[in-house]
């Protein structure tokens, strides 16, 4: 069994976040964390590969079309009008299509970040997938305003600045797909003797 302190998750750090100059405050506040860098590479993506990172099972899916379906009916809209459907399906793999799009809009930072409950650490750094609804003092509260009517409306992924995985089964699959091993790398901080 791996050890706490070398658990691993994936973050990538998306095109509206690398368009805005958010690199290097994103890097920042998951290594002011105690959390290392053991990987880390700008590339761009093609949509092959986006459409292999987001999961395609039936029920993912269905679920992006619930929130949409959510979204709509929080904000008055009517999914039927603007979408010409009220299927959770079929909306999700819309919204599964407008990921596609903007996973694939630009270059993307990817890296492995390794530390003490990693996964869970990340995902409190940057905060709700949906910014509008982020704690002030994660990397979507402080940096971020999209919301789910303002993409849905314009047809298009919300701009949320990161990706960050979202269990211990995702960072496996996420990687194993995105990096090879020998990009992988191991060091120990100056402080860990400190922190742990």
């Amino acid at each position: 069994m791996q050890s706490v302190k070398q658990e691993k998750t994936v973050v990538l750090i998306k095109p509206d976040g690398v368009k805005r100059g958010l690199i290097g405050e994103v890097i920042s506040r998951i290594e002011k964390r105690g959390l290392k860098i053991v990987s880390l590479e700008m590339f761009q993506a093609t949509r092959e590969q986006i459409d292999e990172h987001y999961p395609k099972d039936e029920g993912w899916v269905k679920r992006l079309g619930e929130k949409t379906l959510k979204s709509y009916q929080q904000f008055g809209v009517d999914a039927e009008k603007e979408l010409g459907t009220q299927d959770p399906l079929k909306i999700g793999t819309m919204v599964r299509g407008w990921l596609l799009d903007y996973m694939t809009s630009g270059p993307m930072v990817k890296m492995i970040v390794e530390g003490v409950h990693a996964v869970a650490m990340v995902r409190k750094i940057v905060g709700s997938s949906l910014p509008s609804q982020a704690e002030m003092g994660t990397i979507r509260g402080d940096f971020s305003v999209d919301d789910p009517a303002i993409a849905n409306k314009a047809k298009r992924a919300i701009h949320n600045l990161v990706h960050a995985s979202e269990n211990l089964q995702e960072a496996g699959h996420e990687l194993n797909f995105w990096f090879a091993a020998e990009d992988i790398f191991s060091y120990k901080r100056a402080e860990e003797d400190i922190m742990f």
